[in-house]
């Protein structure tokens, strides 16, 4: 269901925790209500597919209840997750909003969402007369990108034990949250095998 944030019955629930949101921070009362009026709801089930890479109108998510996963398809149809994104965390199309060019992922649901958006043109024209919140916003770019090359490195370097242990210490409240098909996929692994490395991990665990 997607309706304005102005309409929505927990809108002022919302714009309280958009307040958290690292490149909102700078804003003042005027500007934050500036881009609430420019901000749609959307409330996603798991497995609901906010953006679909190479369609659909680029936009910017903020993340205020939930789960987001950020999702890439190989030429043989397996889907890769490369990022999740919690609450208080954002997910965008600026790479592709730049080279004006289609997404090349899948924006998903990994959990039951609530989340805000807007397209990534009023976004931009946003943040051009916000200077404080771009250059925040540009921090959590760097941000992000820099975890997804990390992530890659981590599939190269560290075979599937390692790579699992790594993610369990890391990420205990994602190990929690997330069905074992989405921990494996985004660790490049089958759900069969990222199991019985789990399975195994647990009985040396109690071993020890």
């Amino acid at each position: 269901m997607t309706c304005p944030l102005s309409l929505h019955a927990l809108r002022n629930t919302i714009r309280l925790k958009l307040r958290g949101q690292a490149a909102l921070q700078p804003l003042d009362e005027a500007a934050q209500a500036e881009l609430a009026a420019l901000l749609v709801v959307h409330e996603g089930v798991r497995g609901e597919r906010l953006l679909e890479p190479g369609r659909g109108e680029l936009r910017q998510f903020f993340v205020i209840e939930g789960l987001l996963k950020r999702v890439v398809t190989g030429p043989d149809g397996r889907e890769m997750t490369l990022h999740f994104a919690g609450e208080g965390d954002l997910e965008t199309c600026w790479d592709a909003w730049q080279q004006r060019a289609p997404a090349r992922y899948a924006v998903v649901c990994a959990a039951r969402s609530l989340v805000v958006s807007l397209p990534m043109a009023e976004w931009c024209a946003f943040l051009e007369r916000h200077p404080a919140a771009e250059r925040a916003f540009h921090t959590q770019l760097v941000a992000v990108a820099s975890a997804i090359a990390e992530h890659a490195v981590t599939l190269l370097m560290l075979d599937a034990a390692t790579r699992v242990l790594q993610f369990s210490d890391r990420h205990p409240e994602l190990v929690e949250r997330l069905p074992q098909k989405d921990v494996a996929s985004h660790l490049n692994l089958s759900a069969e095998t990222l199991c019985r490395l789990t399975r195994r991990q647990r009985a040396a665990g109690l071993a020890a």
